[in-house]
């Protein structure tokens, strides 16, 4: 069993910065492959940001390209999600999720959720 804890969430002017975190607990965390997911009011879940168990490879939405990075500590056992110049579109929550595979994590088919983080983006 893994539990996920999202945070750093917040409200930010168009332009502006924020860093989730993602903590976990349980199994041996660089085992996993990590993604964030945001979902928007009326909006299916999307994947925005993905890292291998090793940090070796990662993935981007073409939405955030260029924009937000996506890191981890396995000594911390923590997940980060850089957000920079962030956009009113970028509004939603942001979920941190964990896999047994990195195909599992492109397909959506994830393991264990952390509970969410709003983010809001003013403009």
């Amino acid at each position: 069993q893994v539990q996920l804890v999202d945070s750093g969430g917040g409200l930010v002017q168009a332009g502006g910065s924020l860093r989730l975190s993602c903590a976990a607990s349980g199994r041996t965390f660089s085992n996993f492959a990590m993604g964030w997911f945001r979902q928007a009011p009326g909006k299916e879940r999307e994947l925005i940001a993905a890292i291998s168990g090793s940090g070796s490879t990662t993935y981007y939405a073409d939405s955030v390209k260029g924009r937000f990075t996506v890191s981890r500590d396995n000594a911390k056992n923590t997940v980060y999600l850089q957000m920079n110049s962030l956009k009113p579109e970028d509004t939603a929550v942001y979920y941190c999720a964990a896999a047994v595979a990195w195909v599992r994590l492109r397909s959506y088919l994830c393991d264990y959720w952390g509970q969410g983080t709003q983010v809001t983006v003013s403009s």
